[in-house]
């Protein structure tokens, strides 16, 4: 993704409410983006060519979307057990970062707790389950999700609080009074108080 890319994507992007209703506010938006473009030149060039396309756009959504209180304000009725695409934005070693699934464990005050995935297969592999006992304890495998495309594992270990506005769509849901979201919320709670190294 180069520059003009990314500026043909925030010139068709405002589709909040917000800019419907206000060409003035749209305009003004643009102008600073523009601005703001131009000044980070400079460190995009400066990051690796694997982080600079998942940067730009946590940018640009982080522009859209940092004033907004929920995911709600924009149409997106996320509620616990959902699978969405989640904008986690930067991160540093060892986080999940950018844009990436994540499974929604519950709400609090307009944030929502969040367990990052992935379905990379090495990481699936390397689970800890019944069958694989020396597996990582922090890598919990739920399969494959109705909705989703590949078996998935989550990341028990970098479930985070995160202002709901950071959900960009929903893809998936893992029912509530299942036995498969018992054992998130099990798995949960041991790496939470447990050293589990």
């Amino acid at each position: 993704m180069n520059y003009s890319e990314i500026q043909d994507i925030i010139e068709n992007c405002p589709e909040l409410p917000i800019f419907k209703t206000n060409n003035d506010l749209r305009k003004e938006y643009y102008r600073e983006w523009q601005k703001y473009l131009k000044h980070k030149r400079n460190v995009y060039s400066q990051i690796d060519d694997k982080s600079l396309d998942a940067n730009m756009v946590s940018e640009a959504n982080w522009i859209l979307r940092n004033k907004y209180v929920s995911c709600e304000s924009f149409g997106v009725n996320a509620k616990t057990g959902d699978i969405c695409f989640i904008d986690f934005g930067q991160a540093y070693v060892n986080e999940t970062g950018y844009q990436h699934f994540g499974l929604i464990m519950s709400f609090c005050k307009n944030k929502a707790l969040v367990i990052p995935m992935t379905s990379n297969t090495v990481q699936y592999q390397k689970a800890f389950d019944d069958d694989k006992l020396e597996g990582k304890i922090h890598l919990l495998r739920i399969g494959k999700i109705p909705g989703l495309s590949k078996p998935s594992v989550l990341f028990m270990n970098d479930m985070k609080y995160i202002n709901s506005s950071r959900i960009i769509d929903i893809k998936a849901h893992i029912n509530t009074n299942s036995s498969l979201f018992r054992l998130i919320q099990q798995r949960m709670l041991k790496i939470m108080f447990n050293d589990t190294n």
